[in-house]
């Protein structure tokens, strides 16, 4: 990935999840911090349920970055739907894992008494990309295997 910093790719189609569709994510506007991932399908989600949705999308960065996944807003306060894990955090390694080759998948929970659906291309969140800092005596030298909870001793 020579002179390329930071951005986004689709996911090989052997690794694609309940789609082969994606949409790369965008910035709505010049003043935008996040980049919009759609769901690649129309998808409901149950009353006071979850579903992940696979977005067939993989981030790459700098060793030193981190891609933050936040809801939408709209999604928020006008479908009632919050993220799993509150904030995602997809790590520099995770692109191209073995386990799922990257794939970025967005867990929604529907915090209403209405199943709420979601159409096809919808944006549902955003991802911000951000440098991080590591402490003084950080020593690891482990090497990611594979996909989400691969890093769990």
């Amino acid at each position: 990935m020579t002179n390329k910093i930071r951005g986004f790719n689709v996911i090989s189609e052997e690794n694609r999840k309940e789609s082969n569709n994606a949409v790369l994510p965008k910035r709505s506007t010049e003043g935008s911090a996040g980049y919009d991932f759609s769901t690649p399908l129309e998808v409901t989600i149950a009353a006071n349920g979850k579903k992940t949705i696979w977005t067939n999308i993989k981030s790459y960065m700098q060793p030193n970055e981190v891609l933050m996944i936040y809801v939408r807003s709209s999604i928020g306060i006008k479908k009632g739907l919050t993220l799993a894990n509150g904030t995602g955090v997809i790590d520099s390694d995770y692109y191209n894992n073995l386990g799922n080759e990257g794939n970025i998948g967005v867990c929604l929970v529907n915090n209403s008494n209405t199943d709420i659906v979601l159409k096809k291309e919808e944006r549902i969140a955003q991802g911000v990309f951000f440098p991080f800092l590591i402490s003084d005596d950080d020593d690891i030298n482990l090497k990611r295997v594979g996909g989400i909870g691969s890093s769990s001793n």
